[in-house]
């Protein structure tokens, strides 16, 4: 029991003991601990009483830097400020002078101006006195004395007019005709086609003359029957075996000839058969139109066209004007202003595809009125074609154009038209046509003597060199050109040369 006593009071002596030594520790060890924090806090307090000394130290740099910069800046604006003073008096005091000047300047133009005044009053009286003096030694009054002035005014500025207007017209002339005439020459020489005029009578041959009284028939009824389902007028008459269509449509025409041709070589001659034969003959020209219009594309190599349009241009086969076939004139002047249109930088697809149907309204002058570039224009604007091809088919026979295209579409028709043996023409309207070209030079004064030349392409006119000057002969020129253009109808371009010559006669006795 003791010794559990002393295992007990030993074991508590030893706790107490234990927990002494570990209070006594447990105070050293913050004691240790308080005096690491006092350290630390303190060298935090010197670090930070360092850097705020280090701060205030820059700030006073910063301020006085700041400071003299400052006073810099004052320095030279109170310099600059000097100096516009100094400039603001220099310049009110030259204002001043200047306006000191100018107030002199103004009393000294008043004086002048009074000056002036007085002796314009002193120049209108003497004026008029100088004007009464003139009228009672001449003799006019000073309305007509004005007027002759005027006329002589108007005579020499119509001389000047006329001179500047010749020096204008050769200098142009040096300048265009040689590029007109190598793009025109060009263009002819590079399209040879060959003489393309056709003769609009139509003659059938017979095998023999009895057929003309089969043509005929009893009583006339197969020549009836033949003339109504054609449209056209049958003319037998004394020529030998052979028997002549007349009609105004060459479509009609060409129907009926091949009617006929179909009747005579089946030898079958009755009202019947002649219905029949019209009916076929019909279709075959149908078929020919429409052929004839597709190669004429294919001859100008255009891409695309309206059937319907295709169809008008074929019926041009069959059509003459001046014994000059349509179709192929059509074909010529839209390759002529395919070519023309190259050289002068234009539209090549659009003057070919205007040039090939300028005259399609030929095709419909029977049926239609008016001129026929007006119908042309409204039937291709019927079909989508555009107004860059309307305007030079409705423009190729104006004076006045507005279009490159319609320029070189109508060229290119004047050349096709002119082209020697492109056209038929009679002796008497030839003759004719260069006596009224010539009359219509001969109206002016001072024409000696006028020529008609190169079949009619040239007119010579001479003048009296009494009566006409050098400019009086350019104006004569432009003149009769008027004239003939207003008067007279020709195909292409007529060429007016005016003559003047002095010649010097004596004799040696």
């Amino acid at each position: 029991m003791d010794t559990i006593l002393l295992a007990v009071l030993a074991a508590a002596i030893a706790g107490a003991a234990t927990g002494i030594a570990g209070f006594y520790l447990r105070g050293v060890l913050t004691a240790r601990a308080t005096t690491t924090s006092l350290e630390a806090a303190e060298q935090q307090i010197r670090r930070a009483e360092a850097r705020s000394k280090e701060i205030l130290l820059e700030a006073k740099e910063e301020a006085l830097r700041t400071k003299t910069s400052s006073e810099g800046d004052l320095r030279r604006q109170r310099q600059e400020l000097q100096k516009l003073e100094s400039r603001v008096e220099a310049r009110e005091g030259s204002l001043d002078r200047r306006s000191e000047s100018l107030n002199k300047q103004e009393s000294e133009v008043k004086g002048a101006q009074g000056r002036l005044d007085g002796d314009r009053e002193e120049l209108k009286a003497l004026r008029q006195q100088e004007l009464a003096r003139l009228e009672k030694v001449s003799g006019l009054s000073l309305a007509d004395a004005r007027q002759i002035l005027l006329d002589r005014a108007q005579e020499e500025v119509q001389f000047d007019l006329a001179k500047r207007f010749r020096d204008a017209e050769a200098q142009a002339r040096a300048q265009a005709e040689e590029r007109a005439r190598e793009i025109i020459s060009g263009a002819i020489q590079r399209l040879a086609s060959g003489v393309v005029s056709e003769s609009t009578v139509s003659t059938i041959p017979l095998p023999n003359e009895e057929m003309k009284g089969r043509l005929i028939g009893r009583e006339g009824r197969n020549i009836r029957a033949i003339e109504a389902a054609t449209g056209v007028d049958l003319i037998i008459d004394d020529v030998p075996e052979a028997v002549t269509i007349s009609c105004f449509d060459p479509i009609r025409r060409q129907v009926a000839k091949l009617a006929i041709e179909r009747l005579i070589q089946d030898g079958r001659i009755h009202p019947t058969r002649v219905e029949e034969a019209v009916e076929k003959a019909q279709h075959e020209v149908d078929e020919t139109v429409r052929k004839a219009g597709q190669q004429a594309l294919f001859d100008t190599n255009i891409k695309v066209l309206h059937p319907e349009l295709l169809k008008l241009m074929g019926r041009l086969k069959y059509r003459t004007s001046y014994g000059e076939n349509v179709l192929k004139h059509c074909v010529e002047v839209s390759l002529l202003a395919g070519m023309m249109a190259a050289e002068l930088g234009a539209n090549v697809q659009n003057c070919k595809l205007a040039g090939f149907l300028h005259d399609v309204g030929k095709a419909m002058t029977h049926e239609v009125e008016g001129p026929h570039a007006e119908i042309g224009a409204d039937i291709v604007a019927k079909y989508g074609v555009g107004p860059e091809i309307q305007t030079p088919i409705r423009e190729h026979h104006d004076r006045e154009m507005t279009t490159v295209a319609s320029f070189i579409v109508a060229a290119a028709d004047a050349i096709s038209a002119a082209r020697p043996g492109a056209r038929q023409d009679t002796v008497e309207n030839y003759v004719q046509r260069l006596e009224a070209l010539e009359e219509v030079a001969r109206g002016f004064e001072g024409v000696e003597k006028v020529y008609a030349i190169q079949a009619g392409r040239e007119v010579r006119v001479l003048v009296k060199p009494d009566t006409v000057d050098d400019a009086k002969a350019s104006v004569l020129a432009r003149d009769i050109v008027k004239r003939i253009e207003e008067t007279l109808s020709y195909p292409g371009q007529i060429k007016v040369v005016v003559v003047r010559e002095s010649r010097v006669v004596e004799y040696a006795r």
